[in-house]
């Protein structure tokens, strides 16, 4: 059994995103000007479909274009060709402040490097995306403490990042992800700078997270990471390779 591929002689477009469908991309292009006429296409007609509640791990050695997918999968970057449908919106045509909005509505990021405020406490941390849509103070402090108690932080809300060890940072990202309720959650790495021990807990926190309905896509290089999604593509050369069930699903 393999999961859908969807290729050029049958686009991702020809039913349009369906109700089950959170990302849609049909025939996506990146391509860097690098002067002197010379072009990099880091993208090359990408097709693909994730649906509600799909747990999917991203693919590829270094410069084969997982990174240009996940930023535009993101809404971090617009594509040079293509379209791209998120949870019903169609993204690829928004200018910056739209594909922002957009950005803090539905998808919720957690990077590698925790990408967390030093001098600011876990919970004002995972504040900051309902700030920047307009929560109220009463609504933003019940949510992030919500957010908080779903990975176990409700005793260290008030500690900044360097009271906090790696794993406990990693947990602060991820209820900042959590808190806006995301159509996604878009996670690049998530291990990466973490021991085997916390990372293991890290990944289990995630599934966790997907047992209760949050479509997941994890960006990573490492194989016994991507080994926890049910559904791993594998990009080369800024093409789909493979797209199947993982062996997880298997066993």
């Amino acid at each position: 059994m393999t999961s859908e591929v969807l290729t050029q002689t049958a686009p991702a477009t020809d039913r349009g995103p369906g109700p089950d469908d959170v990302i849609v991309v049909d025939n996506l292009w990146k391509t860097y000007d690098m002067g002197s006429e010379q072009q990099v296409h880091a993208l090359r007609g990408v097709n693909l479909r994730i649906r509600h509640n799909e747990y999917v791990a991203i693919m590829g050695p270094s410069g084969s274009g997982k990174s240009t997918l996940m930023n535009l999968i993101g809404c971090l970057d617009t594509p040079s060709q293509g379209q791209y449908w998120l949870n019903g919106h169609k993204v690829s045509e928004l200018n910056d402040d739209e594909l922002a909005r957009i950005r803090n509505k539905e998808i919720g990021f957690v990077f590698q490097t925790f990408n967390l405020l030093a001098r600011a406490t876990a919970l004002h941390n995972v504040e900051l995306p309902l700030i920047y849509n307009g929560t109220s103070a009463e609504e933003r402090l019940a949510r992030a403490k919500a957010a908080l108690t779903a990975v176990n932080l409700e005793e260290r809300m008030y500690h900044k990042p360097n009271e906090l060890s790696g794993g406990q940072r990693q947990r602060v990202a991820i209820a900042r992800a959590l808190v806006n309720n995301p159509s996604i959650i878009l996670a690049d790495e998530p291990t990466g700078n973490l021991d085997s021990k916390t990372g293991v807990e890290i990944m289990a926190l995630v599934d966790e997270l997907h047992a209760k309905g949050n479509t997941i896509i994890v960006v990573t290089h490492e194989p016994d990471i991507a080994e926890y999604a049910h559904r791993v593509v594998h990009i080369r050369d800024g093409e789909i390779a493979s797209d199947e069930v993982s062996r997880r699903v298997h066993k």
